[in-house]
């Protein structure tokens, strides 16, 4: 029989995410099936799975020392190349600026190097996360970004960074802003509320007035910056977050994102190509402001975060605008 006592660090989930997070190799399917039959005992009691751990609370794995071992898998570090910029860090949250190109997590088996890699190796260089100790417990990342798109990412470096982070998100506790460049003059701030579902067969979504069978509601905010020569800055707000939605959504205006390669413009994506170098979307997420962070978050209530521009943007803007232009 092994015991386990949880820990201050691993409090505040349910038992059996615990448990698949510990035996990382078993099925929920076994999970249950120990816990039916009582190999499995939360405080010395039958459990169901869905209570919720406090530290001091006892865990008794009736299983041998043999079936343990299958069912655990030793988590290692791949060390990866840093390519991101810190931005805000503390004792559970890491804020880092993405650059265009780069991978949130990996989307095949061979994808190496990606964000996630970079930062649990730089949480392991720094004594921060050590695999060998935190056998139910991985940093991770809370938001993400397209592979093409630049800005910023949350990563919760402890369970409680993870789970203020997620619900910080699912409450809509944190205003998210972009800045994108589109063909066409936008003179006037507005508003796009449009439901968006996937495209049979293609990574795209369509856009259309009425939900559908799959439809989800997108709301997106925008505000012109700057516009002049045919393009326009916009500051972008958004209301909610869907696959390609601000990509899609300038699209249905009639002002696709300059550089998109799915929704937008072949022609003008190859002159700032040859002009400029620009291989991927102008599409970049530049502020997060905690507006109504509270519970463990409230430390950061009004805080704001802001990533600068990559060159080849600011480039970009300095050549059609001039420098004069406010980015807020």
């Amino acid at each position: 029989m092994k015991e386990i006592r949880i820990t201050k660090s691993e409090e505040n989930q349910r038992l059996d995410k615990f448990l698949l997070k510990y035996m990382n190799k078993a099925s929920k399917a076994f999970i249950y099936k120990m816990l039916r039959k009582k190999r499995i005992k939360y405080n010395g009691k039958k459990a169901e799975g869905n209570e919720l751990l406090r530290a001091g609370d006892s865990l008794s794995l009736y299983l041998s020392e043999d079936t343990m071992c299958s069912f655990m898998e030793e988590k290692v570090v791949s060390q990866a190349e840093r390519h991101f910029a810190i931005i805000y860090e503390d004792d559970d949250v890491l804020a880092v600026a993405k650059p265009a190109g780069l991978l949130t997590h990996p989307e095949k088996s061979e994808d190496k190097d990606t964000l996630i890699d970079q930062v649990l190796f730089y949480l392991f260089e720094k004594g921060q996360y050590a695999p060998s100790k935190e056998s139910t417990f991985t940093p991770a990342l809370c938001n993400r970004l397209d592979r093409n798109t630049s800005g910023i990412v949350l990563a919760g470096k402890t369970l409680k960074g993870v789970q203020s982070l997620n619900e910080a998100i699912r409450n809509k506790q944190m205003d998210k802003y972009y800045l994108t460049l589109v063909q066409g003059e936008v003179k006037q701030a507005g508003k796009i509320s449009a439901f968006l579902s996937k495209e049979e067969g293609k990574n795209q979504v369509r856009i259309s007035k009425e939900a559908g069978i799959d439809g989800k509601e997108s709301i997106t905010h925008y505000r012109p910056l700057a516009y002049c020569e045919g393009y326009t800055l916009l500051e972008i707000h958004l209301i909610t977050g869907k696959t390609h939605q601000i990509r899609a959504h300038m699209q249905a205006m009639g002002h696709p994102v300059v550089g998109d390669r799915k929704y937008g413009d072949t022609g003008v994506n190859q002159e700032f190509r040859q002009n400029f170098g620009l291989s991927n979307q102008f599409l970049h997420g530049a502020r997060l402001v905690f507006s109504n962070a509270d519970g463990s978050l409230s430390y950061l209530k009004g805080k704001t975060l802001n990533a600068p521009l990559p060159k080849v943007f600011q480039q970009i803007v300095e050549d059609i605008f001039g420098e004069s232009v406010a980015l807020e």
